[in-house]
């Protein structure tokens, strides 16, 4: 193998899951809750593998970890809503990544099939489930958008394990 690249320092070329976490940390996301209506009642999670996918037909996927206490739920759900949160959201996004079943929070809506819509987000999109692929220790769930709702405003980004603010 070739030695490494002087312009990225001395570190070695390293596969190691801690030397991938720093490298993939070194892509800005930005932050995103997802919500659906369960067997068990109301559930969220934080996420920022989220990406747009197509636009004829819409569709957008997101990706949630296999180790997560939530995961069987939005496995097995048929519909969900994905949330793109603005920068004074990180309470938000903390509070979904701590406790996903959570929902005593002012003034939710309710969207299609009763998924749980929150407040002041920039982006929303309702979406029914169209595929499930295997993803190594996440599932990959590609999503039809029915309906999409946003407002102008900042991101709540998400880099080098930290949540932070877009500045232009």
């Amino acid at each position: 193998m070739p030695p490494a690249s002087p312009d990225l320092g001395a570190a070695a070329p390293n596969t190691s899951p801690r030397a991938l976490r720093q490298a993939l940390g070194r892509f800005a996301t930005g932050v995103t809750v997802v919500t659906t209506l369960a067997r068990v009642g109301p559930v969220g999670m934080t996420a920022n593998s989220f990406a747009s996918l197509s636009l004829d037909p819409p569709l957008v996927l997101w990706s949630p970890a296999r180790a997560s206490a939530r995961f069987q739920h939005f496995v097995a759900a048929q519909s969900y809503c994905i949330h793109v949160l603005a920068e004074d959201q990180q309470d938000l996004a903390s509070h979904f990544a701590r406790n996903g079943f959570d929902f005593a929070l002012p003034n939710l809506g309710q969207g299609l099939n009763g998924t749980p819509l929150l407040p002041g987000c920039l982006a929303r999109f309702e979406c029914r489930r169209t595929a499930l692929h295997e993803g190594g220790d996440h599932m990959i769930m590609v999503g039809e958008i029915l309906r999409s709702q946003w407002q102008e405003g900042r991101p709540l980004v998400f880099y080098g394990g930290r949540y932070g603010c877009y500045r232009a």
